[in-house]
């Protein structure tokens, strides 16, 4: 029971880190040659970090917005070699959260709510119980 409780009291909801796996497609699909040198690396910089970003299963969701807002500035900073045409019809733009987030789990906030009261309520009932004998 102590455990249990001790589980749920850990738990907590993990950032969806879609929009920032999309993001660091896009950049990796892009052609470094296509664009000047100090832009290309800032978006390679900001590409490094936000890949530990998405890797670390314990990031934050502060940690994640951060990233995909660093990402997405330094996306929109690329300036295109004189010379060379840079396909724009699918521009990063600011605030841009067109993104669909597919999180691949059907669970509601409201069924984990739900399931978390019930096992309170075991945990209580069990420690309650325990008590009167």
């Amino acid at each position: 029971c102590d455990a249990l409780t001790r589980g749920y009291l850990n738990l907590r909801l993990k950032p969806n880190k879609d929009l920032l796996a999309d993001l660091i497609n896009k950049a990796n699909g892009l052609n470094a040659a296509s664009y000047t040198a100090s832009t290309w690396a800032v978006v390679e910089n900001e590409v490094i970090k936000a890949q530990a970003v998405l890797n670390n299963p314990e990031a934050s969701e502060a940690e994640v917005k951060a990233s995909e807002k660093a990402l997405t500035k330094a996306l929109e900073g690329l300036e295109a070699k004189p010379g060379n045409t840079v396909d724009t019809s699918t521009p990063v733009k600011p605030g841009d959260t067109t993104v669909s987030i597919k999180t691949g789990d059907a669970t509601s906030f409201v069924s984990i709510t739900t399931l978390g009261a019930s096992l309170a309520a075991l945990a209580y009932l069990a420690v309650t119980k325990k008590k009167e004998n």
